[in-house]
């Protein structure tokens, strides 16, 4: 059984408020949870994480978000790969994160849903 639940698309856009139209469209999704991290706006629609103003630069190196079970098997099988830890783990909005880069220079962010974010949101960012 895998570890990770989903992989959460990660893009950094100008405006939230324009852009939540097209995600809304593309994903199917009306929902939309707006929530702040690090100076940085963000805007959860279905698969994606939209990322806007002026720090949301400096997150776009990312290759995804990946919602996983367990945060201590990513660390295990980074490590044990030659990747790093860049980041983390630490408390985030939705959960436990944390960022590494796989030996292959790819970057994510792992984070380990709560339970309550999970069932509330099935799934989707807060």
């Amino acid at each position: 059984m895998s570890n990770i639940t989903a992989v959460i698309a990660r893009v950094v856009v100008a405006d939230l408020d324009q852009a939540i139209p097209l995600y809304q469209g593309l994903s199917g999704s009306e929902k939309v949870n707006r929530f702040g991290f690090a100076g940085v706006e963000l805007a959860s629609i279905g698969p994606f994480l939209l990322l806007a103003g002026p720090d949301a630069a400096a997150y776009a190196n990312r290759t995804a978000t990946l919602l996983v079970k367990q945060i201590t098997p990513v660390i295990d099988e980074i490590e044990r790969a030659g990747g790093q830890i860049l980041e983390g783990p630490a408390p985030g909005p939705n959960g436990d994160r944390l960022i590494a880069r796989n030996p292959d220079g790819a970057i994510f962010e792992y984070i380990q849903v709560t339970a309550a974010a999970e069932t509330t949101h099935h799934g989707e960012l807060r």
